[in-house]
């Protein structure tokens, strides 16, 4: 399979199942286009109507691309057949009962009131309550017990607001390192903050604890202040970005990232983007929204030009400041052309439900954070185990081959299928297509990709 665009100033080939990315010129463009379809003689025939006498352009060039063309698909460079279909699945069913990760859910409340909130303001539908500490450390014994000769693990603190239990994530954390060398294992810990709980000692231990720190941030002001505000109403920008400031400096700048989420009321998130970057953050991620059907933040159809045309400007503001001197990375852009995640991790996708879990305050289990609440989706509980294998099962076997709609579609293998959460709450099954989300995720992808060719080739301005 071989996909083709143009963006950037770039003519942009993929090769999908070798993984081989090539920036051609315009006569290899058009040959490629034709090269499957088409004999050699009426290839070279159309090449002669477009090009001959262009530039200098002679039939001999034209049979010189052509041949080039067929040296690429004779190394496996272009029109590489897809032979991973026997693989899907291998890699869950090597790893299976291996647990890698899980989501804390510390604190089943929130100091905030966003009316966007997946979490039901960080409810799940349910409950509000937070995780006692023997309940979290047994959490981390059940992964230490079920994560076999992994020697990393990973946990996130989350919620809800995973400050409204700092001293809970503190003991956890200590507990940790107290086991992870008698273990054998090193442990990873990430905190989700919407801010409003950081202080001094926030940041002291963050810094000294945390591998990551999410930071929650729409971006402008107006937008931010539309929907995160407290339960009186207030918007939180004003609260929040001096404290973050705070952090990420004393930081270093390094190892966290500005989460942002665009809804209906902004498709246009650049300016939410720029805003980020005159604020002085530089590690940013602005997410689609995750909401009901009918929702008012819902992005509708016509919201879906707009958000296009922002990431492709993006790109070229990340190309832009590249050049200037002053690079910013953007969560969705980050990839990696020469190497990036083995074929059976591009094939087999997320670990939700695997070797990733999250875990309620109560101690029960769930595939992943957009899960709980779900009662059909219960795995178990951090005492017995996992007991609703069903449920297991089905998300072992998802993988990108078991999806229909992703067969012909150029992104399989850099989505791995998509995010199950959201093809279930879009189609009502963990295999169905979130076709919205595939449209951006694809929009996405050609604009990471050129990003990173621009950078590659330097543009004559490195």
């Amino acid at each position: 399979m071989v996909h083709q665009y143009k963006l950037g100033g770039y003519n942009i080939v993929l090769d999908i199942c070798s993984g081989s990315v090539h920036a051609v010129d315009e006569i290899a463009y058009d040959i490629i286009s034709m090269f499957e379809t088409h004999t050699r003689e009426e290839v070279l025939a159309e090449m002669h109507a477009r090009f001959e006498g262009k530039d200098g352009i002679t039939d001999a060039d034209l049979a010189e691309c052509y041949a080039q063309v067929e040296e690429l698909k004779e190394s496996g460079k272009l029109f590489t057949p897809d032979t991973f279909r026997p693989m899907a699945g291998e890699l869950k069913q090597k790893t299976s009962g291996v647990v890698k990760a899980l989501c804390l859910h510390v604190a089943h409340t929130c100091n905030l009131n966003c009316s966007y909130c997946f979490a039901s303001q960080g409810k799940y539908h349910g409950d509000r309550a937070v995780m006692s500490f023997e309940v979290g450390k047994r959490a981390l014994d059940f992964l230490i017990e079920n994560s076999g000769s992994r020697r990393n693990l990973e946990v996130d603190f989350f919620g809800g607001e995973p400050l409204m239990n700092f001293d809970v994530v503190k003991q956890l954390v200590a507990y940790a390192r107290e086991v992870e060398q008698e273990k054998g294992k090193n442990f990873r810990f990430t905190l989700t903050t919407n801010g409003l709980g950081i202080n001094d000692d926030v940041i002291d231990f963050a810094n000294r604890e945390m591998s990551n720190v999410v930071l929650s941030l729409d971006g402008r002001k107006e937008i931010h202040d539309r929907y995160r505000v407290d339960y009186a109403g207030n918007g939180s920008w004003d609260r929040i970005v001096p404290k973050f400031q705070k952090l990420v400096e004393a930081r270093g700048g390094k190892n966290y990232y500005m989460r942002g989420t665009f809804t209906h009321a902004n498709p246009d998130f650049l300016k939410d983007i720029q805003q980020m970057l005159d604020l002085g953050f530089t590690e940013l991620s602005m997410e689609p929204v995750v909401c009901a059907a009918g929702d008012p933040s819902e992005l509708t159809e016509e919201d879906l030009p707009i958000v296009l045309e922002q990431y492709e400007k993006l790109a070229e503001l990340m190309i832009e400041r590249r050049h200037a001197g002053k690079p910013f990375t953007f969560y969705h852009y980050m990839i990696d052309l020469s190497g990036g995640p083995c074929i059976y991790k591009r094939i087999s996708g997320c670990g939700s439900g695997t070797e990733y879990m999250a875990v309620t305050p109560w101690g029960d289990l769930y595939p992943c954070h957009q899960f709980v609440g779900e009662e059909k989706f219960k795995l178990g509980n951090i005492w017995d185990g996992v007991s609703n294998t069903a449920v297991q099962d089905d998300f072992c076997a998802c993988n990108v081959y078991a999806r229909p709609d992703c067969a012909d579609c150029w992104a399989k293998l850099y989505c791995s299928g998509g995010c199950a959460a959201n093809a279930y709450h879009s189609t009502g099954s963990v295999r169905g297509v979130y076709e919205y989300g595939c449209k951006l995720f694809r929009k996405r992808m050609e604009c990471a990709i050129m990003a990173e060719v621009s950078r590659l080739l330097g543009d004559g301005n490195e």
